[in-house]
C-alpha cells in the first residue's frame, strides 16, 4: 500500500539551490533578509545578493569550483547565509560543521569531506585553523574576511547530479556519514514544503535551531529567504533572550525542538513578553509530548504542531499544513508533502502492514538523497528501489495523518541532536580499563533522551572519571550522562548488541 499526499504534485524547478533561493532577491530590494537577534547586524535582500556573488567570485578566483567542498563552521548569524550561497554559487558543495565540535571531530569531518576551504565564525577561528592545519587545508577565511570579486563565472551544472550540501548524519545506525544532497533534492524540498507552509514576505522567522543542522538549514533559513521573509538569527536558545527577540521583531513563525517547548511550557519569563504576533509554531527533530505541547500553547497563545523528516530526505517528508493547524491533532506529524510517497512495512522485510497497523516508514520522492559519501554499502542498506528506510515505526490513520510510534534506529536524540551509540562506544573502548561497552538512550528531563553507557571493566573504574574521559573527546551534546558497570554486554549470535535488553 502506497500513501500519497492529499496535495497535487508540483513541478520542481531545474535550477541550483542558490539560483532558487537567492534568484529573487532583487525584487525584495531593501527589505531585511536577515537580522542578528543579539547584535542587530542585518542584511537587506539586495545586500545579501551582492555579497553572495561578490564572495563567490572571490572563491572562484582561488580555483574553487565544481567537485570541490567548502566547510562552513559557525553559529547562526546573517553572514552564514552569505558564505553558504557564495560557495554554492562558485560551484562547490558545502559541508556544515558544528562549531562546538572538538578539534579532533572537526578534523574528522574535514578529512572525510575532502574540504578544500574552511570558512569559520570569528569566535571559532582558533579551533578552525588548528583543525584546518591538521586536515591539510590551505585556505581559511572568517565570515568577516571572505574574498571578494566581481561576478562569479557561470556554472554549467546538472542540478539533479551535482551535490550542493554535504551534511553528516548517523542515518539509522552507526557513526556519522556524509549525506549527498543534490541541488535538486534541496530545491525540491523547499518547493514541496512551501505548498503547505505558506511563508510570505510579511512573515518573520525565528532562527535559533542551528543552520548546520538540516532542519535549520532548509526549513528555517532557506525557506525564509526563498519567500522574502525576515529571518531573525540567534546563536543559542536562552529563554529570556529568545522571548525578547520574538517580541521585538514581531515574529510570526517559530521553530522548536522538544526541549525548547518544555522550557516555554514552564518558564515564568513567557508572561513578560508580547507574543501576539505568533501565528504558527513548528516542532521537529524528535517526538513531542502532547501534554507539554498543550501547556506551551496556552502560554504562547499559538498552536504548536510537529513535522517529520531526516537529513537523508533534505529533510521534510510530513507537514501539518497551515490550513490544518486547527484540525490536525497535536502529537501527529501531519500528512505527506507533495511529490512524496510512503509505505509502512514489517521491519526488516518488504511486506506492507495492514491499514492502521504500525510499520517501518519508507519514503520515496525527489528530496531523497543521492546516497552516502563513499559508502555504497550503507547507501544500499538505506535506500532500496528508491525507498528510503527511515528506521522509525509509524502508523497512519484513516485520514492520512501519520503518527510516530517508536524508533527502530539506534540513534539517541539529545535536545534534537543525533548521538550515535557506536561513536561513544568506540571512545569508551579506547580507555585502557574498559573491556566492552554499550550505549543506549534513556529518558532525560532536559534533553528528552540522553546517552547511558553500560561498561564491562577490566579493572576498578570510577564512573565519574570515565564520563569525564569521554567528555574530553566529544562535543558537549554527545556526553555520556550515566554509567552502569555490568558483567557482560548482551549480544546476538552474530555479535550485535541487544540494546533493548539494556533498556529494560
Amino acid at each position: 500500500m502506497i500513501y500519497r499526499s492529499p496535495l497535487p504534485d508540483i513541478a520542481i524547478p531545474d535550477v541550483t539551490l542558490t539560483e532558487f533561493v537567492i534568484g529573487g532577491a532583487r525584487r525584495y530590494g531593501d527589505a531585511t533578509a536577515l537580522v542578528d537577534g543579539v547584535t542587530g547586524e542585518s542584511l537587506t535582500y539586495a545586500e545579501l545578493r551582492d555579497s553572495v556573488y561578490s564572495a563567490a567570485a572571490g572563491l572562484a578566483a582561488l580555483g574553487l569550483g565544481p567537485g570541490d567542498v567548502v566547510a562552513l563552521m559557525s553559529h547562526n548569524q546573517p553572514r552564514f547565509a552569505v558564505a553558504l550561497h557564495a560557495a554554492i554559487a562558485a560551484g562547490a558543495a558545502v559541508t556544515p560543521v558544528n562549531p562546538v565540535f572538538t578539534p579532533a571531530e572537526v578534523v574528522k569531518q574535514l578529512t572525510a569531506a575532502k574540504a578544500k576551504v574552511l570558512i569559520v565564525a570569528e569566535e571559532a577561528e582558533a579551533k578552525g585553523r588548528e583543525a584546518a592545519a591538521a586536515a591539510g587545508i590551505e585556505h581559511v577565511f572568517t565570515l568577516g574576511s571572505l574574498p571578494a570579486g566581481g561576478e562569479p563565472p557561470a556554472q554549467d551544472l546538472d542540478p539533479a547530479a551535482t551535490v550542493a550540501v554535504l551534511p553528516f548524519s548517523s542515518g539509522t545506525t552507526g557513526v556519522p556519514k556524509g549525506v549527498r544532497l543534490t541541488h535538486r533534492n534541496l530545491v525540491a524540498n523547499l518547493a514541496q514544503t512551501r505548498v503547505g507552509w505558506k511563508i510570505g514576505r510579511d512573515d518573520v522567522q525565528a532562527a535559533v535551531l542551528p543552520f548546520f543542522h538540516i532542519y535549520g538549514f532548509t526549513i528555517i533559513l532557506n525557506s525564509g529567504l526563498l519567500a522574502g521573509a525576515k529571518v531573525v538569527t540567534l546563536p543559542r536558545f536562552e529563554p529570556r533572550g529568545y522571548l525578547a527577540a520574538l517580541a521585538r521583531y514581531r515574529v510570526t513563525r517559530a521553530y522548536f525542538a522538544p526541549p525548547m517547548v518544555l522550557t516555554l511550557a514552564t518558564a515564568p519569563e513567557v508572561e513578560d513578553y508580547d507574543l501576539s504576533s505568533l501565528r504558527f509554531a513548528l516542532c521537529g527533530a524528535a517526538p513531542l509530548d502532547v501534554e507539554v505541547t498543550e501547556r506551551a500553547e496556552k502560554r504562547l497563545g499559538c498552536r504548536i504542531r510537529q513535522g517529520y523528516g531526516m537529513t537523508e530526505a533534505s529533510p521534510g517528508t510530513h507537514q501539518v499544513f497551515d490550513d490544518e493547524f486547527a484540525t490536525v491533532p497535536p502529537g501527529s506529524v501531519g500528512r505527506l508533502s507533495p511529490n512524496t510517497e510512503a509505505r509502512l512495512v514489517e521491519p526488516g522485510t518488504d511486506t506492507d502492514v495492514g491499514p492502521g497497523e504500525t510499520g517501518e516508514l519508507l519514503i520515496r520522492g525527489p528530496q531523497v538523497m543521492a546516497g552516502y559519501l563513499n559508502n555504497p554499502e550503507a547507501t544500499a542498506a538505506t535506500v532500496t528501489d528508491g525507498w528510503l528506510h527511515t528506521g522509525d515505526l509509524v502508523r497512519a490513520d484513516d485520514d492520512g495523518v501519520f503518527w510516530i510510534v517508536d524508533r527502530l534506529k539506534e540513534l539517541i536524540k539529545y535536545k534534537g541532536y543525533q548521538v550515535a551509540p557506536a561513536e561513544l562506544e568506540s571512545v569508551l573502548l579506547t580507555h585502557p580499563g574498559v573491556r566492552d561497552a554499550a550505549v543506549v538512550g534513556v529518558p532525560h528531563a532536559e534533553g528528552g533522551e540522553a546517552p547511558k553507557a553500560f561498561v564491562v571493566a577490566g579493572k576498578p573504574l570510577d564512573g565519574e572519571e570515565l564520563m569525564a574521559y569521554v567528555a574530553e573527546r566529544v562535543a558537549p551534546y554527545k556526553k555520556v550522562r550515566e554509567i552502569e558497570f555490568i558483567d557482560a554486554i548482551p549480544k546476538s549470535p552474530t555479535g550485535k548488541i541487544l540494546r533493548r535488553m539494556l533498556k529494560r
